[in-house]
């Protein structure tokens, strides 16, 4: 998400990131139709959108550029290119494809374990709403299966260490909340990063004694990423 905080207390942080790979489920093209949902998947090769969202602790605005990169096998190869220098990964499955959260541990989260080993990650379960629909739930049966629950969710995050939240684009419901998450998570990886600068430097806090965050005056400005799968 190419991000740019800002603050009201004297200084601003500016900070570019980029969050790659949001599926249509989670960004129902957040900025042009947040009340439409996608009713046919068409797979993507690189796209971006643009939103902005609020970080609730501390007021900041906070800019979000989503790269959304391909999923197919055929740009496996290619995929890797966007990971350097990733602030957070969202990994992503759907919540009526029992299968996709099978290849969340057998694909995606080695990929990311290889190429971003330290990054925080995200787990996301997409389209909560056809849990309880009754054409999915049937559908399902007939395979001998079910809609993925949130315990079986939950359970897989915390084998990857992963925070874990559900949405649904046709609803709106938990869209918000998963963007405020990813906000929350980076932006406090950011202040442990700073505060633990400051320390190393011998200086007295994130927000004190000249160390920390950069004054307005002295703006650091550095380039991260973050990736949706």
């Amino acid at each position: 998400m190419s991000g740019h905080m800002y603050e009201d207390s004297g200084y601003a942080a500016s900070r570019r990131r980029s969050l790659a790979t949001p599926p249509p489920s989670m960004t129902p093209r957040h900025n042009r139709a947040r009340s439409q949902s996608v009713r046919k998947y068409v797979p993507t090769v690189f796209e971006n959108y643009i939103t902005q969202t609020t970080h609730r602790a501390s007021g900041k605005t906070v800019e979000l550029a989503l790269w959304d990169t391909a999923g197919q096998e055929e740009y496996d190869r290619l995929r890797p290119l966007s990971y350097p220098e990733t602030d957070l990964l969202f990994v992503c499955f759907a919540i009526d494809c029992p299968a996709s959260l099978e290849n969340v541990m057998d694909k995606w989260y080695p990929e990311v374990l290889h190429f971003c080993p330290t990054t925080p990650i995200i787990l996301v379960g997409l389209k909560s709403d056809l849990r309880t629909k009754r054409t999915c739930i049937e559908l399902l049966k007939t395979q001998g299966l079910t809609p993925v629950t949130p315990e079986q969710g939950e359970a897989v995050a915390r084998r990857m260490n992963a925070s874990y939240i559900e949405c649904s684009s046709k609803e709106m419901r938990g869209v918000d909340e998963v963007f405020a998450m990813a906000v929350d998570t980076v932006v406090s990886a950011e202040e442990q990063d700073w505060m633990g600068t400051s320390q190393n430097n011998g200086t007295s806090g994130k927000f004190g004694g000249g160390g920390g965050v950069p004054r307005s005056g002295n703006k650091r400005v550095k380039k991260r990423t973050c990736k949706i799968l």
